[in-house]
């Protein structure tokens, strides 16, 4: 069975009414940036990562299904997948990311059916 990419598993240490806001997120190989918004929504969890100066303060959505664990003491956030695949994803689009079938599409594809997150997301 397949784990919805837009859900928190179960390992991940998700409770649900966090505000995540603020959190660090680390990749498997150093920081990204903090999390700017998050939803936590059932089927429809994501975060939305401001990179900073990192990638010139682009901004990346990172479905749940992404998170391996939160630390809610430390504030951080630990994401699987390198520095590099993450700044490869799809552009974040503020304005397609709720209402459009076609981006949703494009970034489960990224993150679960042959991006470089493989078949770890599944």
């Amino acid at each position: 069975m397949t784990e919805n990419v837009w859900s928190y598993k179960s390992s991940a240490g998700h409770l649900s009414g966090i505000d995540l806001t603020g959190y660090k997120v680390e990749a498997t190989d150093g920081s990204i940036g903090k999390v700017d918004k998050h939803s936590d929504e059932v089927d429809d969890a994501y975060l939305v990562v401001d990179t900073g100066v990192w990638i010139f303060g682009r901004e990346i959505l990172l479905p749940a299904g992404t998170v391996v664990r939160i630390d809610t003491e430390e504030r951080k956030i630990f994401v699987d997948g390198t520095k590099e695949q993450i700044k490869d994803a799809p552009e974040f689009q503020r304005d397609l990311h709720l209402h459009d079938p076609d981006y949703r599409r494009e970034l489960s594809t990224y993150y679960v059916m042959g991006g470089p997150f493989g078949n770890r997301l599944v």
